[in-house]
Parts: structure tokens; C-alpha cells; sequence
């Protein structure tokens, strides 16, 4: 068997470019419906990306807490740890640019800042790919205090389900800062829900489920969202979500978890994909 070495400098520095762009710069489909939108303070979230994008300062001052979801094949390896290297890829972004420190070490006692943004959130898969892939999120506060876990009853129908996310956004959706993008994970254990509905957000804005009737659930849920007309920024003008992404997985026969997560209207998301340097006899 062989294993296959991938240089974690040039991931770190790929990484590094990416955090960054997603900070400063909106893509192309955000940016295209900030720019056809009309309602209320549309010129001041269109001036927003403008000025983002020119003097390099954040699209917003929550610069969030990165969460990684790293896609790695089972043969490789990397020349540093890989939650070592992606937590000096969030460290050189957050202190060589104005991009708030936002992560206290203890969560209820002392509270105190860690200055560097650190330590990100890792999720590593172990697949059959003979690459790596990261995916990231830069995830705001107020989107994330809107993540939400239902452990439905087993028995419940689709329909049930819709509902549990339409009155969940119809309730919490304006302090999101929509338009939303709405991840679900549904299945495996109530931890693993709530992951699987992280990494629905990082999903591409017109990408479907593979399985049909999954897709026709995204379809279903997002066009009932769009008809509460929370619109952007909660002024009730313009969509209230982009779009929403399941995914499943298997679970108990007793259980049905049903977790909601989301992104607020910029959706700072990035992927980097990295091809091994060298191979070598195990």
C-alpha cells in the first residue's frame, strides 16, 4: 500500500487566500442578489460589498467562528497535523487583517477572548478520494444562535417536518439577517444531525440532493419559506431564503432527530482542494 503526503503549507496558504476572500468578498450569487434587490437600506448593503471588496475591511464586524469540514482519503498524510495547520490558517488571517476577535476560551465562567480567533471547529471525513477537500464556514453569532435540534417523534411524516422548520424561521428567521441559507440534517444521532446541517450550508446554492425525494422536500421547504416574506434584513422585501439543503443519514428506529442551521445573507463559505505532492511505501 502506498500513502499519499500532502504538503501542509500549501494547504495552509490556499486556506489563508480563501478565509480572506470570504471575509471581504461576497460571491457571485450573493452579489447578484444584493444587487437586483430594491427594498428598504438596499443602497447601504450594496455599498457594503463595495466598500468590502475595495479597502479590504469585513463584510461584517461579526467575523464569526470557522468551522472546517475536512474530506481526507484514507491513505494520506500530511506533513503537520491538520487541525494544527487550519488553526494557523484562521490565526494569520484574524491578526494580519481588522477582523474581530471573536472566541472565548471558557464558555461560562471567565469568558476570556483567545486573540487569534482560535481555536475553529473541525469535522474530519475519512473517504475513498484520493485528494483533500476543506470546507469552511465563517459563522456568524446571530445565524448560529438560530441552529435548532427537534428530536421528532419517529412516526412523523413529511409534512410534519416541513412544519417544524417553516415556524422555526417564521419565529427566529428575521434575527438571522436573511435572505437565509437553511441547512437540515435529518437522521443518525442528535449530534450527527446537527453537524449534518452544518455541512448542508456548504453546499453549492443550486445543488439538489441526489435523491429525489429529498430534493423535492428542499423545494417544498424553501418555496413555504419564501412565502412568509421576511424578506432581507426582516423589511419584508425580497426572499427570505436562497435556498435549502437536506442532508440524511440512518438512525434508530426509536428516533428521528431533525436539526435547522443557517447562514445569514452573505453566506461567507469557501472550499480548497489540495492534490497530494508524493507518494511513498507504507
Amino acid at each position: 500500500m502506498k500513502i499519499a503526503i500532502v504538503d501542509a503549507k500549501r494547504l495552509e496558504e490556499k486556506l489563508i487566500q480563501q478565509l480572506q476572500r470570504a471575509n471581504t468578498k461576497t460571491n457571485d450569487f450573493v452579489t447578484t442578489q444584493v444587487n437586483t434587490y430594491e427594498g428598504p437600506f438596499s443602497d447601504v448593503l450594496k455599498r457594503n460589498i463595495t466598500v468590502a471588496e475595495q479597502t479590504g475591511l469585513p463584510l461584517c464586524q461579526d467575523t464569526g467562528m470557522v468551522e472546517f469540514f475536512a474530506f481526507v482519503g484514507y491513505n494520506i498524510v500530511f506533513t503537520e497535523p491538520l487541525d494544527e495547520l487550519l488553526n494557523n490558517a484562521v490565526k494569520k488571517v484574524y491578526s494580519s487583517n481588522p477582523f474581530r476577535y471573536s472566541v472565548v476560551s471558557d464558555p461560562i465562567y471567565e469568558r476570556k477572548n483567545t486573540h487569534d480567533n482560535t481555536p475553529a471547529v473541525v469535522h474530519l471525513f475519512h473517504t475513498q478520494r484520493k485528494d483533500v477537500e476543506v470546507r469552511f464556514l465563517v459563522k456568524g453569532g446571530g445565524s448560529e444562535n438560530l441552529t435548532k435540534l427537534f428530536m421528532a417523534n419517529p412516526s412523523a411524516d413529511v409534512h410534519e417536518i416541513i412544519e417544524l422548520v417553516v415556524n422555526h424561521i417564521k419565529e427566529h428567521g428575521a434575527k438571522g439577517c436573511p435572505p437565509l441559507n437553511v441547512g437540515i440534517g435529518i437522521g443518525g444521532s442528535a449530534d450527527k444531525a446537527v453537524v449534518l446541517s452544518k455541512l448542508a450550508l456548504t453546499k453549492c446554492f443550486n445543488e439538489t440532493n441526489a435523491d429525489s425525494r429529498y430534493a423535492q422536500l428542499e423545494n417544498e421547504i424553501c418555496r413555504r419559506l419564501n412565502e412568509l416574506k421576511i424578506g432581507f434584513q426582516g423589511l419584508f422585501a425580497g426572499p427570505t431564503v436562497y435556498s435549502v439543503h437536506v442532508e440524511y443519514a440512518p438512525t434508530h428506529i426509536a428516533n428521528l432527530p431533525i436539526a435547522i442551521s443557517v447562514d445569514c445573507y452573505l453566506c461567507r463559505k469557501g472550499v480548497v482542494r489540495i492534490e497530494p505532492h508524493a507518494t511513498q511505501d507504507l
